[in-house]
């Protein structure tokens, strides 16, 4: 296995750039002054009734999301105050913080550069709505400034810089929530219960999607507009050319508005859409690192200039004897693959309760109702579909429906969420909490890269570093098979054997190599000994 120093990246000298400051971030935090800012944190919390809240990209779901969600709980008395906006483009400021004083009452202070508002604007915390390659470097610099974060998916833009927030997180015990709002949905926790209690039996794989399609292409509804220009836009601190995140390039408004598009800056579906769903199903299965990954696709019909593909699939190994997959096109939309748990005894469905009218036996118009598999993040019922008992040994086991609480706004929940463990100053509170979204990041970049890269990747859960697949994996399990083992299970299983263990058909009794021709049975041995 090649070291991962030796891995091929994306843009070499940009992530050696990329590295090496956030390994001194906290050296460069203290020169523009959060240091200072850490230094009369506890005053500062101690005197201030509310936690005070700026925001840091306040431009697509950064306003749409972040802003106008904060100043809704604002408004309903949670305990928050939308102090202060940073964004690199003007308008962006501008909107947001008429937004706030709209909503609010109180005109919120401008940045321009976010290290300014954290030195100035004795915050509490931060929202983090920036292009992904700013993720990391935000995040790791505003929890070493003593602030608790909001940070939009994906987390961070490489699989390094994850496990620098990572790190970061631990050491500094800020509460950090990371944007995948589906995580609030209760499903996940009463799916987890199910499982550990084995309801599937052992649990072997998960698969869940991200389909779309659009007639000008995916992200290219993003609207490129004449105000979009050097004039009112920073675009120098935008790419993040004195960190290191990008190569100078020149201004460009499809680069700007439609970022996803473009290597660089995002990843396309891999961490916009992808990261969603994963971290969804390694909340629901318990799953966090993978041990093995590969990525596939191409674009194959968006000959539009993008970089990213139209068509992807990652495959994730677990070291627990699980295999998550997620695929997708964004250019068909109409036949999504189930959303699905699967375990030796069953599975379970993602789905929703459909009523409709059909007529009976006697011509009389009724209305029934249905279970049909639906995708996204809104459905009412998971449904428990049972092996056949010669399987199970069990008849028993049957089909089985299972209502789902419905959470009308997501996002609404998940900022709420955050707010509250704030309040309590607890980080695990948080329903996607930076442990669970390192996993999930790490799982679709790596994806993104072997596609890339035409490699596939093993990742050391334990000492959290990468290395180039090679021929263990399948030697593992292989010896796991010939030493007659137990299988692994999903973390917190409590259900012994159930459903994990095969049963011997009475003729396997005469398995076995023949030593010396002796039958391992105990039988005659070959035909020239017959009589």
């Amino acid at each position: 296995m090649s070291p991962q120093s030796n891995m091929p990246k994306e843009n070499p000298s940009n992530e050696v750039s990329r590295r090496n400051f956030i390994k001194t971030s906290s050296v460069v935090a203290a020169t523009m002054g959060a240091v200072t800012a850490t230094a009369s944190k506890s005053q500062a919390v101690s005197a201030n009734e509310k936690i005070r809240i700026g925001f840091i990209g306040p431009g697509g779901r950064g306003f749409s999301a972040h802003v106008k969600t904060l100043a809704k709980l604002a408004k309903e008395g949670m305990p928050v105050e939308l102090v202060s906006v940073c964004d690199v483009y003007s308008e962006h400021r501008d909107r947001a913080s008429d937004h706030i004083r709209q909503e609010n009452g109180n005109t919120p202070s401008q940045y321009e550069d976010f290290r300014d508002m954290i030195a100035k604007e004795n915050l509490d915390a931060v929202c983090i709505g920036t292009p992904d390659h700013w993720h990391a470097i935000q995040a790791i610099e505003c929890m070493e400034a003593g602030l608790d974060i909001y940070c939009e998916k994906p987390m961070t833009k490489t699989v390094e810089e994850s496990i620098d927030v990572l790190k970061v997180w631990r050491k500094t015990g800020r509460v950090m929530q990371v944007g995948v709002q589906s995580t609030s949905l209760p499903v996940w926790g009463e799916i987890n219960k199910m499982l550990r209690e084995g309801l599937l039996g052992k649990v072997l794989m998960y698969q869940t999607e991200y389909f779309r399609n659009s007639a000008e292409g995916q992200w290219r509804y993003y609207d490129l507009k004449p105000n979009m220009n050097p004039t009112n836009i920073n675009w120098d601190m935008w790419l993040g050319l004195k960190d290191g995140l990008a190569e100078a390039r020149p201004f460009d408004r499809e680069v700007f508005a439609q970022w996803r598009r473009f290597w660089p800056f995002g990843s396309g579906m891999f961490t916009d859409l992808f990261v969603h769903r994963t971290t969804s199903m390694l909340k629901a299965t318990g799953l966090r690192f993978p041990g093995r990954v590969t990525g596939a696709g191409g674009i194959f019909i968006e000959y539009d200039g993008r970089e990213v593909p139209d068509v992807a699939t990652v495959v994730a190994d677990f070291n627990e004897g699980v295999q998550g997959l997620v695929t997708a096109s964004m250019a068909s939309q109409v036949t999504p693959v189930n959303q699905l748990i699967r375990g030796h005894n069953g599975s379970l469905v993602l789905g929703d309760e459909k009523r409709r009218k059909v007529n009976d036996v006697n011509g009389n118009e009724v209305e029934i109702s249905e279970f049909q598999p639906s995708n996204g993040e809104q459905f009412n019922k998971v449904k428990f579909i049972a092996e056949r008992p010669q399987v199970t040994g069990n008849s028993k086991i049957v089909d089985q429906v299972f209502s789902v609480e419905p959470v009308k706004d997501t996002t609404y929940a998940h900022f709420k969420n955050w707010i509250e463990a704030m309040v309590a100053k607890d980080p695990q509170m948080c329903n996607n909490a930076v442990d669970l979204a390192a996993a999930a990041i790490t799982t679709v970049i790596l994806g993104a890269r072997s596609y890339r890269e035409g490699k596939v990747y093993h990742f050391d859960s334990e000492n959290l570093t990468i290395h180039e697949g090679d021929s263990s994996w399948a030697k593992r399990w292989e010896a796991k098979s010939r030493l007659r083992e137990k299988p692994n299970h999903i973390p917190g299983w409590t259900a012994g054997d159930t459903g994990s263990l095969l049963k011997d058909p009475e003729y396997m009794n005469l398995a076995g190599p023949w030593t010396s021709g002796k039958d391992p049975a105990g039988n005659a041995t070959g035909p020239a000994q017959s009589k």
